[in-house]
């Protein structure tokens, strides 16, 4: 048995069990949070004194039907990538160097005033929200992670790689806008952000996918329809607190997100007509499991709770919330129709009974979370300042 310490990333130790079956389990073992809001408590593992991390746990004939679907993935979700040249690029929403000295210097003193409209709230949610599309490196080496659909050479032209490299370029955009919005707008302590990421991307994230795409392609599902739903959000309140650019910053990059969850969800339509038993199982395994948000190892080097201060804001604001959660549920119980899906075995029909009960039972916590008294919060992000949360 080894173990390996990841201390200096205030994650918990991983416990490798030794020989590796086929399906490997790592005992993982982390700290419960003193409190979190509740969409977070239901869309986080940390919520959970201990569990087990398993990997690999694809049966091996499951992965022809993902070679089977190469075709069918050139088609129907390559498309879904956009041309270089018809993308857009974050220069295209900033203070432009290319018209001069002069004109970049009223452009950047333009975009600082528009800023001091916002609130210190509003900069806490845009610091996680940039770190969430800034570590993007954990998100593609996770999904290479994917048995069968993963880039085994860095260049593979197998569509299922093809795709994650599209992906990937598109969503580099995003995390690039908006660092060099906060950098510009001077209302946030970069190198607390800057080091927050750096530990975010070294501690990665274990969203419990198993290195296995059914599981992989219910979660990107999920999370991107949840991402696209809190850059509208955050789009919304720019808006309100007098800033139109940062609005169409984050509402344009909500209608990435959007064309991105399109095209994980014509995915689970295809396994879902290949084969309903096990996408079934897996929808419910992940829900059972909870979606959890990829900044759940987040750590600033000071505050050992700042994912659980982070949700708190993020909540009280009605970015995202627990009425979020159960929507996005909702959406996918009707989108998939699961409810109508016939044939199944019996584990499967446990499974589909369960995912049609679920978005009553999130909804339940919604009361919870409004009894929460707020509090106030420093974050070393904006300069130790201290907000509601």
């Amino acid at each position: 048995m080894q173990t390996t310490s990841f201390s200096q990333y205030n994650i918990p130790s991983i416990v490798w069990v030794s020989p590796r079956p086929t399906t490997t389990i790592l005992h993982l073992k982390t700290t419960s949070l003193r409190r979190l809001s509740t969409a977070y408590a239901v869309a986080s593992l940390t919520a959970a004194p201990s569990r087990h991390q398993v990997i690999h746990s694809m049966l091996p004939e499951k992965l022809e039907i993902f070679k089977s679907l190469e075709s069918w993935v050139s088609e129907n979700v390559l498309p879904f990538s956009k041309p270089v040249e018809k993308c857009w690029q974050p220069i295209e929403f900033l203070p432009d160097p290319c018209q001069g000295p002069k004109e970049f210097a009223e452009e950047v003193r333009a975009l600082r005033q528009r800023a001091l409209g916002l609130p210190d709230e509003y900069f806490v949610m845009l610091v996680g929200n940039m770190l969430t599309e800034d570590a993007l490196p954990t998100y593609q080496s996770a999904l290479n992670t994917l048995d069968g659909v993963g880039d085994e050479t860095g260049s593979s032209p197998c569509p299922w790689a093809i795709w994650t490299r599209a992906w990937t370029a598109e969503e580099n955009r995003h995390g690039d806008l908006l660092r060099t919005y906060l950098y510009l707008s001077g209302r946030v302590d970069m190198l607390m952000v800057e080091k927050t990421l750096q530990y975010l991307i070294g501690a990665g994230m274990d969203v419990g996918t198993e290195n296995n795409p059914y599981l992989g392609f219910v979660y990107t599902s999920f999370q991107e329809r949840a991402t696209c739903s809190s850059h509208r959000n955050m789009a919304r309140l720019a808006k309100e607190g007098g800033d139109p650019v940062l609005a169409r910053i984050c509402g344009t990059i909500a209608a990435d997100e959007k064309r991105h969850e399109n095209a994980y969800t014509k995915i689970i339509d295809k396994l879902l007509e290949v084969d309903p038993n096990a996408t079934m199982l897996a929808i419910a395994d992940m829900m059972k499991k909870k979606i959890t948000m990829p900044m759940h190892l987040m750590y600033d080097g000071k505050d050992p709770n700042i994912f659980e201060h982070f949700s708190a804001v993020i909540e009280r604001n009605g970015v995202y919330t627990t009425r979020h959660y159960a929507e996005i549920l909702e959406f996918f119980i009707k989108r998939w129709e699961l409810e109508k899906l016939e044939g199944l075995t019996g584990e499967a029909r446990h499974a589909q009974d369960f995912l049609c009960r679920l978005p009553h039972k999130v909804r339940k916590l919604e009361s919870r979370a409004k009894k929460l008294e707020p509090r106030r919060v420093a974050f070393s992000w904006i300069f130790n300042k201290q907000v509601s949360a």
